[in-house]
């Protein structure tokens, strides 16, 4: 191949600064764009090895991210060569490493590397502000760095500092989104502090089998594959998918028994006073007897009295410890509808007339057939996914994150349509959010003991997803992944 005459090389690499400026625009990895520059930097000059070092503003000093052969390092903003040149904003070209003062040999020293001659630049942003010092060592076939060397990696410099801006600063939004997302998740969390944690392992559950969904090469998802934002926008749906619970009450959000504890106080006050009543009534018999009955027959019905007294107070108690073991949520024994509605048929002498044993409200919760909830209390529980909705889409989400919302608002519903809040099926319903599904129900089984149900264990909360998805109510084919990629046990509980 035919030497190219210093006017060709230097546009060829006039040309390749224009690509490398190309590429770095678009990556975002601060990590890789700083590798990606180091390794230009050497190939554009033709230098050995090559470093970056950033300027820290708030301490004043330069850091090292990249330092080929060289551990990371941080020192002063003013010391060094690469401080005098983040100090003066001029490239300074030493031919002779070790004839200037200075040059620091205790790296050399403990790399067993040998410099010979370095060039170092300025990185200048558009408005000349530092953001860092790049620097490459020992021209190729003992050379030394030229004027013209010094143009190209001013270029190079000068296109590194506005991408490394951009990674920084797309850096520090994730960061913000990062913070934003965990302070969102304590929010949930002090709303109910029984189900701490709950939102984290979703996400862990949710990403892992979104993983092995994306590894897949055949069967019904094999064209499905995740990305980084696809994963990461899984993730944050996963994480805030319960954040809707802010925006339901409290004392429903942790209600774990039927009545609620003021509702029980009442329910015992009120027992109390119909056994006083009792007394009372038992008394008034008893001055009768005294005034109206002769003499010989007083202590018989008296006794008599007492005997019905105790009757009826032990008939109250009884009452009582029935309602409230009904209180619980648990099934009720057969008959128990039927007797509740005769003690609520049931009625007391009070200071303004008859009053019920139990009132309408008392008798509809302590009826509930399974859990604790009326069907008020479940609708406002179901509303949190309204309102997580309704909250994540008044965020500005990136492009790359925009279907959170989506994915997040169905994962309380099922794949025949009998799922809430909408009643969506199958076709309507993201596969991410079918995977979300999977991993909310698994882990809320498993969970630790809450007030209102006991947790299950793993095989028992697999057999339960498995009768779910025989009823077409979950994916069955996400959910044999979740089971054989053993998904499940990345949230195991020791």
């Amino acid at each position: 191949m035919a030497r190219l005459d210093p006017k060709e090389r230097r546009i060829q690499k006039l040309e390749e600064i224009l690509d490398v400026a190309k590429a770095m625009s678009t990556e975002r990895d601060l990590g890789i764009l700083l590798e990606e520059i180091v390794e230009h930097a050497r190939s554009v000059v033709e230098a050995d090895r090559g470093s970056i070092f950033l300027l820290d503003k708030d301490k004043n000093e330069l850091w090292s991210k990249v330092a080929q052969g060289a551990r990371e390092i941080r020192f002063p903003a003013d010391k060094g060569i690469a401080g005098h040149v983040a100090q003066t904003q001029k490239p300074l070209n030493i031919p002779d490493a070790y004839a200037d003062p200075r040059f620091n040999p205790a790296v050399d020293k403990a790399t067993g590397y040998r410099t010979r001659n370095m060039l170092t630049v300025p990185m200048l942003s558009t408005k000349d502000e530092v953001v860092g010092v790049l620097q490459v060592l020992n021209k190729a076939q003992g050379a030394t760095f030229d004027a013209e060397d010094e143009e190209m990696l001013l270029a190079l410099g000068g296109q590194a500092a506005s991408a490394i801006e951009n990674a920084i600063l797309y850096d520090e939004i994730n960061k913000l989104f990062e913070g934003f997302i965990a302070a969102s998740v304590v929010a949930i969390e002090s709303r109910d502090p029984t189900t701490s944690g709950h939102s984290g392992r979703v996400a862990t559950l949710t990403c892992g089998l979104a993983e092995v969904v994306d590894q897949l090469d055949s069967g019904p998802f094999a064209s499905v594959t995740f990305d980084y934002d696809q994963m990461k926008e899984i993730r944050y749906a996963s994480l805030l998918h319960d954040f809707g619970k802010v925006g339901v009450r409290e004392h429903v959000l942790v209600k774990a028994e039927k009545l609620y504890p003021g509702e029980v106080a009442l329910l015992k006050a009120r027992f109390e006073f119909i056994k006083r009543t009792l007394e009372k009534e038992a008394l008034e018999r008893k001055v009768s007897v005294f005034q109206f009955t002769n003499p010989g027959e007083t202590r018989e019905l008296l006794a008599k009295l007492d005997v019905e007294l105790g009757h009826q107070l032990k008939d109250t108690d009884e009452i009582l410890r029935f309602l409230l073991a009904c209180n619980v949520p648990t099934v009720l024994e057969k008959g128990g509808f039927e007797r509740l509605n005769e003690i609520a048929a049931r009625t007391y002498s009070s200071f303004d007339g008859a009053k019920p044993f139990l009132t309408a409200p008392e008798l509809v919760s302590l009826s509930i057939a399974k859990g604790s909830l009326t069907n008020e209390d479940r609708l406002e529980i179901e509303s949190h996914v309204t309102h997580t909705y309704r909250f994540l889409a008044t965020i500005p989400w990136t492009s790359k994150l925009r279907r959170i919302p989506e994915i997040a608002y169905g994962h309380h519903e099922k794949l025949d349509g009998k799922g809430y809040p909408r009643g969506i099926a199958s076709p309507e319903i993201p596969i991410q959010t079918r995977m979300m599904t999977i991993s909310d129900i698994y882990d809320a089984l498993t969970a630790s003991d809450r007030p209102y149900k006991k947790a299950v264990p793993a095989s028992k909360a697999l057999d339960i997803l498995r009768d779910e998805a025989k009823e077409g109510k979950v994916e069955s084919a996400l959910l044999h992944l979740f089971i054989d990629a053993k998904v499940y046990e990345r949230t195991s509980r020791q």
